[in-house]
């Protein structure tokens, strides 16, 4: 049997003298091992085709034929691939006839190609010497080739999903920020930093002040309601002299004490920004 044929093996005969490679056995039935062949069970002679080559079109199965051989390709022996030819086409004609129409066409080709090479050459006298009748099927047999050898060439090269997978890395991000906490010491940097402004801009005055702690931690609440985030140094009024700076500070620790407010800061040495606690994050 030619090569790129289709070959027949009966799957009776084989079946018959199988051996159980394992308890599991040879098939499986809705799920349930087959452990033996049912006797009422009919297999077709041509049930099971293996298919040794398959080809591309006429011109890969005529390059193969001639390559396989080791036939110089410039000077095909017709009469040969011609009946290699006529063979593979025989054997496709029985299970596909349209598939068989395709190679058909170029088998008349190759016949008409033979013929004219039996003929004697004659020459004309309006007309030159006719050339070589294969010369245009070479033709095309070469520029096959390179395209064959290009698309080879291309398919060589590595491929997405075929030989390598984009890498694809997910990351589980918390809706919920997780803000650092506040170390005391930035607290006091902070307040030192508030303090140091006042004393610059202060006015010396002598008088008596009553400040109210609660009244101050209601400003600030008061404060913080229209606002999401506000830095700690703006809650602070530099104008208003260092006893209500003070006072407001204290009132600022009893909020956070009572956990009404939050003080927040996004990374080391950053600004100090307060909210309330119970605002949406």
């Amino acid at each position: 049997m030619p090569e790129g044929g289709a070959a027949r093996t009966s799957a009776g005969g084989v079946a018959a003298g199988a051996v159980l490679a394992d308890a599991g056995g040879f098939a499986r039935l809705y799920g349930e091992p087959l452990m033996r062949m049912p006797n009422d069970l009919y297999i077709p002679p041509d049930a099971l085709e293996v298919f040794l080559e398959a080809f591309e079109g006429p011109l890969d199965l005529l390059l193969y034929l001639i390559r396989k051989q080791n036939f110089n390709i410039l000077d095909i022996p017709m009469a040969q691939v011609t009946l290699q030819y006529l063979k593979y086409v025989d054997q496709i004609r029985v299970r596909n006839l349209e598939l068989a129409a395709e190679y058909l066409l170029m088998a008349a080709m190759l016949i008409e190609i033979k013929s004219r090479m039996l003929l004697p050459s004659r020459k004309s006298e309006a007309e030159d010497e006719a050339g070589d009748p294969r010369a245009e099927l070479v033709r095309r047999l070469l520029d096959y080739e390179q395209i064959k050898l290009a698309a080879h060439e291309l398919n060589a090269l590595p491929q997405l999903d075929r030989d390598f997978v984009r890498p694809q890395i997910f990351i589980e991000q918390s809706l919920v920020p997780n803000w650092p906490e506040i170390d005391v010491a930035d607290l006091q940097q902070a307040w030192q930093a508030v303090l140091k402004r006042a004393v610059l801009t202060q006015h010396h005055k002598i008088s008596r002040q009553e400040l109210s702690v609660r009244e101050h931690m209601s400003g600030i609440l008061r404060q913080l309601q229209g606002a999401r985030f506000i830095e700690f140094a703006d809650l602070f009024d530099r104008a208003a002299g260092v006893p209500v700076l003070v006072v407001n500070f204290v009132a600022l620790l009893e909020l956070a004490k009572e956990t009404l407010i939050e003080l927040t800061q996004a990374e080391p040495f950053a600004p100090i920004y307060v909210r309330l606690a119970y605002s949406p994050a």
